[in-house]
């Protein structure tokens, strides 16, 4: 396609049928920093985009935690996926595009597509491109998908919902470029997705890794020296942590649980009528950040799926938990290997919260 740029081919650990990276392929550059390293950049103003953080290695108790939450959330995280997918096809129609927002949406992407595919026969297209809060959607990728599939309504996925900032950031982005914003997620505790497929916080299996479970692929990087205005935004693959990844076996597993009494299910509550957005989550950010001290929102990270990434990338200030229930338990054990102070925190809609450190 004329003035727009190639997807790298291969690139990442999945099957290629299942997805294509929008992405500028940078795993020639030296781009991780150590925690408080990349710490001080934020505090100097720099951006999270611009550096990625030293890939999280699991001691063997958390894989193990990872492998329990797999074998136990595989069905439910099945349901979630879908449920969506029958609410989106409801909602876009069969030539809908999959456009999942790298790195979370893209096994859930994935998930969708093989849904789509082995209950409906829908092969859709699907690509995996880069949001970026306070930077927004990767323009060139959107151009790319429009020129390939002209006049197609395109689908955008992630994994779970937070306190809502990528779906405001994607809502700026699909209104100047003509858009629809309504994201499918598997779950939304955050109330501000249109395409649900539950509500409840519960533990997405796939949040507890990070590049080990999304393809191999990491964070998406955006700086200028890097990335040009006709460039898709960037990312490396990290082929030397293959011997780790389950990337594969993580979709494959989840996949594996679609069968005549989850379509049915999925279709008998993808048929209910779902109530709009309200936002409680960022209402309840607000509440939190009142009682904690913190003016800065992007400090709060409120969910199983952020709380994961406060955790495994950030500088953690304390961790807050509804309940110590099963979908806490990883989260427990990153907090008791870093030393991070937990505290019970009942009055919130998420089953966790993760507090980042102004230090």
């Amino acid at each position: 396609m004329s003035g727009l740029p190639e997807p790298p081919i291969p690139f990442g650990s999945y099957p290629p049928e299942d997805v294509t990276f929008l992405l500028t392929d940078l795993s020639d550059r030296a781009l991780e920093t150590g925690l408080e390293e990349r710490e001080a950049h934020l505090r100097r103003g720099g951006h999270y985009s611009e550096y990625l953080p030293i890939e999280y290695e699991p001691t063997p108790a958390y894989f193990e935690m990872f492998e329990a939450a797999l074998v136990r959330g595989a069905r439910r995280t099945a349901l979630g996926a879908a449920v969506a997918a029958e609410r989106l096809l409801a909602l876009r129609g069969p030539d809908v595009v999959l456009v999942s927002l790298a790195r979370a949406g893209t096994p859930v992407g994935i998930l969708i597509r093989r849904y789509l595919l082995a209950t409906r026969g829908l092969d859709r297209p699907h690509y995996s491109v880069s949001i970026i809060r306070d930077r927004g959607l990767d323009p060139v990728a959107v151009r790319w998908m429009q020129a390939r599939h002209p006049g197609l309504p395109l689908q955008f996925i992630d994994g779970w919902t937070g306190k809502g900032a990528i779906q405001r950031e994607l809502d700026t982005a699909a209104a100047a470029a003509g858009l629809d914003p309504r994201l499918a997620v598997v779950t939304d505790p955050g109330w501000c997705a249109a395409i649900p497929g539950s509500r409840d916080d519960f533990l997405i299996p796939s949040a507890c890794l990070n590049s080990t479970v999304s393809g191999l692929v990491s964070r998406t990087v955006l700086r200028d020296d890097l990335i040009g205005p006709d460039d898709f935004h960037g990312a490396k693959e990290y082929p030397e942590l293959a011997g780790r990844d389950v990337s594969r076996r993580f979709v494959d597993t989840v996949h594996g649980c679609v069968d005549d009494a989850l379509v049915a299910e999925a279709r008998a509550v993808a048929a209910e009528p779902v109530e709009p957005p309200t936002w409680s989550g960022w209402a309840a950010v607000t509440e939190i950040g009142r009682r904690y001290g913190i003016d800065d929102p992007n400090r709060i990270k409120p969910g199983v799926g952020e709380s994961t990434r406060v955790l495994l990338r950030r500088k953690p200030e304390r961790l807050l938990v509804r309940d110590e229930g099963p979908d806490v338990a990883h989260l427990l054990q990153l907090a008791a290997e870093r030393d991070v102070p937990v505290e019970r925190f009942t009055a919130m809609p998420y089953s966790s919260c993760g507090l980042i450190s102004s230090d």
